[in-house]
């Protein structure tokens, strides 16, 4: 089965075993408009009118030179993010200059923000990664898209690309995607975690149906989304979780749902994966090494996505004599490829109704500052930052 989206590639395996449970990827067939090409690359305050030729007819398209935006001058904390004007972005031929409806707030955000995380920026630096918003001129070599397209995104602000965190943001062709119809804006806070997760399981942990998946911290952001994803791929899942959140586990999909503070735990443990264990997903970021290659059954998988400062220590024979395998991961060294398999993997899910965020805080951008700040204190437990432009 072959993927009509922008790179013009097939869809992945990985992506096809979702293929029983959900629709055959209908979005996928990119409907081909018109590309609206426009001569000023100037957005922000408006400062003058440039003509556009098009259909026998003239266009005048209103040029701004600066936006609101949220930013840093250099990395600091939570309290560095400014808000105020900026200059405007100015799209090259193949971006795609967006209005942003929303945007929201990740833990990777800030790492980014106060430099412990290495990427390439310059200051100022705007903020943030995800956005959902409407396209509002095309690039001349950019294709797929029209003005008026609602679309999201989820990797600005690393790599040298300004952040979401803006009125307005110009965004690679290739890391654009059409946000399915009837799809609200409170979608955006959903992009990262279910992108994270299905990178994290599908290509990084190779997980097939039938196989057995640990999904460790299975009610925060990512792990319900592991467990979405994993349950649609046909897996048996073990989710570990505070013992209020084990209904909410029980009812995305997971078969068997263990309370982490439970004196009973580790037998309970042993009990559900007696036959051992496919893919050991730590969404927590506690990483307790030794117990997870305990489980892996032969040529089991134990994938690293979190736990930034963590240190484990580990008897290697244990792990190599099962061809077992550790395997970090973090989605900022995604490929544009494996981003857009992930996108469709989350566009689809959201056709089918099956993700949505818990709770959700929504915030003015002006706010963004308190919104990592909320992050890194840990206050928000579980819930997701929806940060709206003026």
């Amino acid at each position: 089965m072959r993927c009509l989206g922008s790179l013009g590639r097939a869809v992945s395996d990985r992506a096809l075993l979702l293929g029983p449970v959900l629709p055959r990827w209908p979005f996928l067939q990119v409907r081909r408009r018109a590309r609206v090409r426009t001569a000023g690359r100037e957005c922000g305050t408006v400062t003058s009118e440039s003509t556009v030729a098009g259909n026998n007819s003239d266009v005048r398209e209103r040029r701004i030179r600066r936006v609101r935006a949220a930013y840093v001058e250099q990395f600091g904390p939570a309290d560095a993010i400014r808000y105020g004007a900026v200059p405007a972005p100015q799209p090259g031929p193949q971006e795609v200059l967006v209005t942003v409806e929303a945007t929201t707030a990740n833990h990777v955000d800030t790492f980014i923000r106060s430099g412990a995380l290495g990427t390439r920026i310059g200051f100022p630096f705007i903020v943030g990664r995800d956005l959902v918003g409407t396209v509002a001129s095309v690039g001349a070599a950019a294709s797929g898209f029209a003005a008026g397209d609602r679309v999201w995104c989820n990797s600005l602000g690393y790599g040298g690309r300004q952040g979401a965190a803006a009125e307005l943001a110009a965004v690679p062709a290739d890391r654009l995607y059409h946000l399915p119809d009837r799809v609200p804006i409170e979608a955006v806070t959903v992009l990262h975690p279910t992108a994270t997760a299905y990178l994290g399981l599908m290509v990084h942990g190779e997980l097939r149906p039938g196989e057995t998946v640990v999904v460790v911290g299975a009610a925060g952001n990512v792990g319900s989304a592991a467990i979405t994803i994993a349950s649609h791929a046909g897996a048996r899942i073990v989710a570990i979780a505070h013992a209020r959140d084990l209904a909410y586990c029980a009812s995305l999909g997971a078969d068997t749902v263990l309370d982490a503070a439970s004196p009973s735990f580790a037998d309970r443990l042993a009990s559900a994966t007696g036959d051992g264990v496919d893919v050991y997903l730590d969404t927590a970021g506690a990483n307790d090494l030794p117990t997870a290659v305990s489980l892996l059954r032969m040529r089991g998988r134990i994938v690293v996505l979190a736990g930034l400062r963590t240190r484990a220590n580990l008897a290697l024979g244990d792990l190599y004599v099962k061809d077992g395998s550790i395997r970090g991961f973090a989605i900022t060294n995604a490929t544009v490829g494996e981003l857009a398999e992930a996108a469709d993997a989350v566009n689809q899910l959201l056709i089918a109704g099956h993700l949505r965020s818990r709770r959700i805080h929504t915030l003015p951008l002006a706010d963004t500052a308190e919104a990592h700040r909320m992050l890194e204190s840990g206050e928000l437990h579980g819930a997701r930052v929806l940060l709206q432009t003026p």
